[in-house]
């Protein structure tokens, strides 16, 4: 489901109206907890998260014109994913929330290396998103992407 947007309000609001409360409320949950640094963009079409080229001017290393992105969302046609780079790069980070997720959910874990899919709208664990937003910096991110993926 590829939609042509210039931000996240447009974006969810050209959403079927079943799926625009869960956006929304996912929005809310990151944005609620994610730390100082990051910055709304809409990113490679979806809503998302990104480090501004303002605190890291070498952005994406695939794209340098772009800035470096860490978290999106995007509504699929089957599912509502959250893309999550730090899960992807980080084995402790992963780890954690596999292990939280059962005490939210107790429907198996749908996830790729770094997209957590939710089939129905009714499982999707806000409140455990926004923790996980929390759990890593701006900086972290930046060190852990120039460890692992800068060439």
């Amino acid at each position: 489901m590829r939609i042509e947007a210039v931000n996240m309000d447009d974006y969810i609001s050209q959403l079927p109206e079943e799926r625009q409360e869960p956006m929304k409320k996912l929005v809310a949950a990151i944005e609620a907890n994610l730390p100082e640094g990051f910055e709304a963009a809409m990113s490679y079409g979806m809503p998302g998260w990104v480090i501004p080229h303002s605190l890291y001017p070498a952005g994406y290393h695939c794209k340098p014109e772009e800035p470096l992105p860490f978290l999106s969302i995007a509504s699929q046609k089957n599912f509502i994913a959250v893309y999550h780079m730090g899960v992807y790069a980080s084995p402790e980070l992963m780890k954690w929330f596999t292990s939280e997720y059962p005490k939210y959910n107790s429907k198996k874990l749908d996830m790729g290396k770094s997209c957590i899919r939710f089939k129905k709208v009714e499982e999707i664990p806000f409140e455990l998103i926004g923790e996980l937003a929390s759990k890593m910096t701006a900086q972290e991110w930046i060190d852990l992407y120039e460890a692992n993926y800068k060439r």
